[in-house]
């Protein structure tokens, strides 16, 4: 190419000797404007760019023709990295190529702001190779003693080891039988310390949960505080089922409880307890204006067991498993209900035939006989279930307490329970004779029970007996799943007087 301070050509790329290299820095890129604007500068005479041919003498950065290659230029202070774009070089100005343009390549003060250089291409743009990866260096094996490796069997039990030594120990009790032997007994052992986590959830689970979200959020209805303990028994019987098949669902169950002093039970199914208990939840239901399960059918007595026989023989075949949704609805509707008419459905009554209960009690009732017969369920398929919080039970029990002393003046008119010596009738709420009941365990607590007259007092000073008894224990006697005369743990005063009572707690139970 011909011209002011002209570029020579050079084929040889490695001898390259240039000033460029020498004083300037030759390898950084030149980007598509500066060879534009290296263009400009060439076009203006012989004084546009001064010394520039000396520069590119030489240098890897001519083609054959002389042209620049952008990529590659060896000139003096051009696409110098650095924030100045001067490097201390001499050449073309110390501003970079923008001296070029109309200017004398003599001015060695630059007038503009120096140009910021743009990231460099990648490695894969370039077309050059790619570095060679590195080959990952094979793991030495460890090798160990044959006492080293036995001693480390503890550790390789309770997952100890590092992966080398777990490597080694694993090889080494392959074609070592005593180590091997050994090997199996640690790992039992180590089984033995940690405990089984059981997969039934913990009854209180579902309160717990529910205690936390209403503290963090109230519901709009909230459930009654009495109404609670049916609401979570029916929760728990309902998981109980859920995964039954017809095998269960068909298993024999028998249902007891105490007639007139003398135990009585009667066989069913696990589906017939369902029916019962969704006909004794009818009364609840009838109650509070809800439906009768039991429809049209005509029970011979007003009574759990009169509407539970009606109900079985209404059926043209035995319960079965399609009992459990409308169970489990009414339970729902029963729950809603109670929560949406608030603290006036209180007020309400449930007749029970031969008694009437407030509807507080009436819930606390059906919850107490929905967990008994859940047991009973669980018993007949030989699965376990666990007792209501303590909460709950607490409430159970003292339901029965309160109930006792009526029970035993029935008892004593029907002249199954033998007047005591001593026995004086009192003024309604005076105080009378007494019989402490300690419940122990889950649910406890202390209950006076007055023995002469239901509207009389109990009163310490006037007691006569004590019992005490298990929590569980006590509702299962209630439940006349328990005989009365083990139930006491134990008795202290009037033998008379306890046993009264002890009979009145199993006349509580019924079909």
């Amino acid at each position: 190419m011909s011209g002011a301070g002209g570029f020579e050509a050079h084929d040889d790329q490695d001898g390259y000797e240039g000033r460029g290299a020498r004083e300037g820095s030759g390898d950084h890129e030149v980007f598509p404007e500066d060879t534009e604007k290296m263009s400009d500068g060439l076009g203006n005479g012989d004084d546009g760019i001064h010394g520039a041919g000396e520069a590119h003498e030489g240098g890897p950065g001519a083609d054959e023709r002389g042209n620049d290659d952008p990529n590659n230029r060896g000139t003096e202070g051009i696409g110098d990295p650095s924030p100045l774009g001067a490097g201390g070089a001499a050449g073309v100005g110390d501003g970079g190529p923008h001296d070029a343009v109309g200017q004398n390549s003599h001015a060695t003060e630059p007038h503009h702001t120096p140009r910021i250089p743009l990231p460099r291409a990648s490695v894969e743009d370039t077309g050059r190779p790619l570095p060679a990866l590195e080959e990952p260096v094979p793991a030495v094996p460890l090798v160990l003693e044959h006492r080293v490796l036995k001693a480390l069997l503890g550790a390789w039990a309770l997952a100890a080891c590092s992966a080398e030594e777990t490597t080694a120990v694993e090889d080494h009790l392959g074609v070592c039988g005593a180590c091997a032997d050994e090997a199996l007994r640690l790992r039992g052992a180590v089984g033995l310390l940690q405990r089984p986590e059981s997969l039934d959830l913990d009854p209180g689970l579902r309160t717990r949960v529910l205690e936390g979200c209403l503290d963090r959020r109230p519901p709009r209805i909230p459930v009654p505080e009495w109404a609670r303990p049916y609401d979570a028994e029916t929760a728990r019987l309902d998981a109980l089922l859920q995964d039954f098949g017809d095998a269960e669902w068909h298993a024999p169950v028998r249902l007891r409880w105490f007639d007139a002093d003398e135990a009585t039970s009667r066989r069913t199914t696990v589906a017939g307890v369902m029916a019962h208990l969704m006909s004794v939840d009818g009364l609840v239901a009838v109650a509070l204006g809800l439906d009768d399960p039991l429809g049209e059918v005509p029970a011979d007595a007003p009574t759990p067991a009169g509407r539970t026989e009606a109900y079985w023989r209404a059926s043209h075949f035995p319960p079965t498993r399609s009992v459990r949704t409308p169970w489990r609805e009414q339970s729902h509707d029963l729950v809603r209900t109670v929560s949406f008419t608030g603290g006036t459905a209180g007020k309400l009554e449930v007749a029970y035939g031969d008694f009437v209960l407030p509807l507080h009690d009436a819930m606390l009732d059906r919850a107490f006989e929905c967990w008994v017969h859940a047991e009973d369920i669980a018993e007949a398929v030989d699965y376990p279930y666990e007792p209501p919080s303590p909460r709950h039970l607490n409430r159970m029990i003292d339901l029965a307490a309160r109930v006792l002393p009526a029970v035993l003046a029935e008892r004593r008119h029907k002249g199954l329970a033998s007047p005591a010596h001593g026995r004086h009738l009192v003024s309604a709420g005076g105080p009378g004779r007494t019989l402490r009941l300690e419940i122990e365990g889950l649910g406890g607590g202390e209950w006076l029970i007055p023995l002469d007259s239901p509207a009389a007092v109990g009163s310490a000073e006037h007691e006569v007996a004590h019992v005490a008894l298990d929590g569980v224990e006590f509702c299962r006697l209630a439940a006349g799943h328990v005989p009365p005369a083990e139930a006491a743990a134990g008795q202290l005063g009037d033998r008379e007087a306890i046993r009264d009572v002890l009979f009145a707690a199993a006349s509580l139970s019924r079909m």
